[in-house]
């Protein structure tokens, strides 16, 4: 038996979830523009154990979704995961974002589903999943143009969703394309995938582990005038 914390904070849903063997126990997650994770974050925990009527003493390990996404999201997020299983001395998951939003779409319906992240100015963060939830390409940051997913594209039916997907409306046609751009990494999917990394041992390192930011960081400064 395995109770599982799950914290996903990569972008404007702040989400939380707890899980006994997979199954989800409680979810509380609020989608804001203006990323207030450092005030919902700890609460949000408290108030699912509090639903499911655990304990953070009752947790046997802490899920986190690692990235890509918004920088100060994950360190917000992961920084309370490690918190968390220093304190418990329990074990830390992590689960890539991408594969996250992905699982919440039938894959049957399409050949291949593409997660998208919006990033700076025409970039995004993508990879793409075939219909048995495979991921067939790497996940990467892109400038999309009038070429993204092309080679997908004329190979089968495809869906692009997340907050990237908007700006790929502009660029990419085709008649085998579908847009879903509403969609939201939620902790939620996360169950079942951490409890089967649970099971097999997938743990990571509590001490060194970091988001999966995919490029560094750039402080943007304002100019004096």
């Amino acid at each position: 038996m395995a109770i599982i914390l799950h914290i996903e904070t990569a972008t404007t849903n702040c989400s939380v979830s707890v899980a006994k063997d997979g199954k989800l126990l409680a979810i509380k997650e609020q989608d804001t523009p203006n990323y207030s994770h450092s005030e919902q974050l700890h609460v949000f925990i408290n108030d699912v154990l509090q639903v499911a009527c655990l304990k953070i003493a009752d947790l046997d390990a802490i899920s986190v979704s690692k990235g890509p996404g918004s920088y100060t999201g994950l360190r917000i997020g992961v920084s309370a995961a490690k918190g968390l299983c220093f304190a418990r001395d329990i074990p830390l998951l992590s689960l890539p974002t991408l594969q996250i939003m992905q699982l919440q779409v039938p894959s049957s319906n399409y050949d291949f589903i593409i997660p998208l992240l919006d990033a700076r100015r025409m970039e995004v963060y993508s990879a793409v999943f075939d219909t048995a939830g495979k991921q067939v390409r790497e996940t990467r940051a892109e400038i999309i143009d009038d070429t993204s997913f092309l080679e997908f594209l004329n190979r089968g039916k495809l869906l692009l969703v997340g907050s990237g997907a908007e700006k790929c409306k502009a660029f990419v046609t085709h008649p085998n394309l579908e847009f879903k751009t509403a969609l939201v990494p939620s902790a939620r999917e996360m169950c079942q995938l951490s409890f089967k990394n649970y099971e097999a041992g997938n743990f990571e390192n509590v001490a060194y582990f970091e988001p999966y930011y995919l490029k560094d960081f750039l402080l943007q400064r304002k100019h004096k005038p």
